[in-house]
């Protein structure tokens, strides 16, 4: 481990909306002085908290955009990303757990671990994340952290262990006892910026020793000295407890908790000091790229800041001075001047301005250093691209892109925001891997796709302030597929006869459903029936055929094709006689393979209070949802189901005229499954008279 680089920390601060993952990062920046007041995040005092710097994200209260900032504690440098909670924004979650080396899991204390908790976990696994809990909220009434212990090992599977214990809950929530130290932390100033330390109290003495007894009892399995030091009863220091924490807190085989409350500006130093005690600095982290020259062989890079530059662009921003880069350096030094090659179009560029951000401020740096998070400015390039020194030809593992599930048509009042809409879906289909725009060739409309209702409004909204573009939206669409039920013959042969040299080719075979994949091409042509060099024309036309199903013209997936027989004309036969042969065949088969449609099904959580648990149940009913359970934790209820997506547009305002006000839900999708007969009708009917009125 190199010394310079043990004092860094890359975290990333997430967790389910409402959670206070915003609230707790300005006190971290109050607290490392990196601002001198304190902003809410409702912006009731017209500020607005300082990482949600876009006007929405001030007026909503939520955070839209994951924004970066860094700051010092105790001579540690801490950088860190504080992400969305709406699982519409996934992506931003997604390229921040990509790039970070630790996170802070935050849950509310009364809420405990909720749908989109279960998500981000679900994220950090994926990107082996080692990570500490913050359990926030505890001023809350309700609050119970050794609840939501519980459901840290019963739901998410962790092992995790209280560091502390609270000093009063609810409205006489004073502070904690650190088990570690064995003292009582309290929080003075305005702010609560003054530590204080004092004895613990004696009506928790003996809860605070049983639980330091299972602290270090769950720490002695990573460390052998400090079994040795249990066994010989001698004293053990707070060193080896968190040198042994630390080990199983990297191996991702134990989740420290922290307690207390970010509004209240309680106990966020002692988690302070988790971070820098207990998750990963980047050397502790093995990062792999693939080398291109070698067959995409796994490579280990090292955080060496004289090795040759590897670094990947995580995400990308429009500012008023052109686009933002930002950049993590896993290996050599990005300094202003050095030239790097983008892998994926191999154009060499040189770095102009590098800067550290801090939320929407930056600060210019001449260099930044393997381990260390910035950006680079003026550099053409996408989400996910890796920028390496010449001659270096290793990329990064790219990102995980869930693909989007709603459309939306979009039209423009006149041609000055024609312009400017083409200006903004240029950026933001650049800017975020899950948001895409494309002109339907039929209906000629602008079509946007994304994530979710929330994130087709925040990106229309952002269209009409930013780029000033007079916009309108049509009704959500659904992304509807087709597939096929059963197994289908074809032998087509495909003729044209136009003067000069025409068009011949036969092909057979069948096409039949398979479960596991979009589609799937085997060829078992024997003895030449159809010349090798024309099988993968045939494996084009196929492909071809899937963007547009025959039936409805949604795209298929799920179809398995395989050819057996054909033949072919030494002069007539072609690249493109066998595709539109392919094309034909396809066709052909289809119809009789009893086509079927599918719709996307999501996941749908509403916690609710319990008084209106049958009426939200109601609700999920009409709209075609499937419960699958519900759960009662104190006053609140949660109900889990699945529900067509087709059903759940205009869903939040329902929920909330039906519930007071005090319900919210979580969506995200789940799987594909078949429409039934009466709703297939339906889209059938729909999709004839659209093909009316575009005609």
């Amino acid at each position: 481990m190199k010394i310079e680089d043990q004092k860094i920390r890359n975290i990333g601060i997430s967790a389910h909306i409402d959670s206070g993952k915003t609230t707790l990062t300005e006190r971290i920046l109050f607290y490392t002085k990196r601002i001198h007041a304190i902003h809410d995040v409702k912006g009731k005092d017209g500020v607005g908290a300082t990482m949600d710097s876009m006007e929405l994200e001030k007026e909503r209260g939520i955070t839209i955009a994951s924004a970066a900032t860094y700051c010092e504690w105790k001579g540690h440098e801490i950088n860190i990303i504080d992400t969305p909670g709406h699982v519409d924004f996934t992506m931003e979650v997604e390229r921040s757990l990509r790039v970070l080396d630790g996170a802070i899991l935050v849950l509310c204390a009364v809420g405990g671990v909720q749908s989109q908790s279960i998500t981000v976990d679900r994220q950090m696994k994926r990107y082996k994340v080692p990570s500490i809990a913050f359990i926030n909220k505890c001023d809350r009434s309700g609050a119970n952290p050794f609840r939501v212990i519980n459901q840290l090992k019963s739901k998410l599977g962790h092992n995790a262990v209280a560091m502390q214990i609270p000093i009063g809950l609810e409205n006489e929530a004073e502070g904690v006892v650190d088990l570690v130290s064995m003292k009582a932390l309290y929080f003075d100033g305005d702010n609560g910026e003054i530590v204080r330390e004092a004895e613990i109290p004696p009506n928790l003495l003996e809860d605070a020793r049983t639980k330091r007894e299972e602290l270090i009892d769950a720490a002695s399995v990573f460390s052998d000295e400090l079994t040795e030091a249990i066994l010989n009863e001698s004293e053990i220091s707070s060193a080896l407890i968190y040198s042994a924490m630390r080990i199983g807190t990297l191996q991702r085989k134990i989740t420290p908790v922290y307690m207390g409350s970010a509004y209240k500006n309680k106990a966020i130093q002692p988690m302070l000091d988790g971070v820098s005690y207990l998750l990963p600095c980047p050397s502790d982290v093995e990062n792999v790229a693939m080398d291109m020259d070698n067959n995409e062989e796994l490579v280990v890079l090292e955080n060496d800041p004289e090795k040759p530059i590897v670094a990947l662009a995580f995400k990308l921003e429009d500012g008023k001075y052109g686009q933002l880069t930002y950049v993590r350096v896993y290996q050599g030094t990005v300094a202003k001047g050095s030239i790097i090659v983008n892998i994926r179009n191999g154009k060499k560029v040189k770095v102009g301005r590098v800067v550290r951000m801090h939320a929407d401020q930056m600060e210019d740096v001449e260099y930044l250093k393997s381990g260390y998070i910035g950006a680079l400015f003026g550099i053409e390039c996408s989400s996910g691209d890796t920028f390496t020194s010449p001659g270096t030809n290793v990329t990064m593992i790219s990102m995980y892109v869930p693909k989007p599930v709603i459309s939306a048509a979009i039209t423009t009042k006149d041609n000055k925001s024609q312009m400017a809409m083409a200006k903004a879906l240029n950026r933001f289909c650049k800017e975020d891997p899950t948001f895409k725009s494309f002109v339907d060739p039929e209906t000629n409309e602008t079509i946007i796709e994304g994530m979710g209702e929330l994130h087709l409004d925040i990106y229309v909204e952002r269209m009409r302030r930013e780029y000033g573009a007079g916009v309108t939206t049509g009704n959500p669409r659904v992304a509807y597929r087709e597939t096929i039920t059963q197994h289908a013959d074809f032998n087509y042969t495909h003729k044209k006869q136009t003067g000069g040299s025409g068009q011949f080719a036969r092909i057979a075979g069948f096409i039949e459903p398979v479960s596991d994949a979009d589609f799937v091409f085997e060829n078992k042509i024997f003895g030449g029936a159809i010349p090798t060099q024309f099988i993968s024309a045939c494996e084009k036309g196929f492909k071809q055929s899937m963007a547009k199903g025959p039936k409805l013209e949604f795209p298929v997936t799920g179809v398995k094709v395989l050819i057996n027989d054909g033949a072919s004309h030494a002069v007539d036969s072609s690249d493109m006689a066998f595709q539109a042969c392919a094309r034909g065949a396809f066709k052909d088969a289809y119809l009789r393979a009893k086509p079927v449609i599918h719709e996307p099904i999501m996941k749908v959580v509403v916690e609710t209070p319990t008084e209106f648990q049958g009426a939200v149940m109601g609700l999920l009913n009409q709209r075609r949802g499937m419960i699958i359970g519900s759960q009662d934790e104190d006053v609140m209820c949660v109900i889990e189901s699945q529900v067509p997506l087709a059903e759940m547009f205009g869903f939040s305002t329902i929920l909330r005229s039906a519930t007071q006000g005090k319900a919210q839900f979580t969506m995200e999708f789940s799987i594909y499954r078949q429409v039934p007969q009466s709703i297939a009708e339906k889209i059938t009917l729909e999709a004839a008279e659209n093909k009316k009125s575009a005609a």
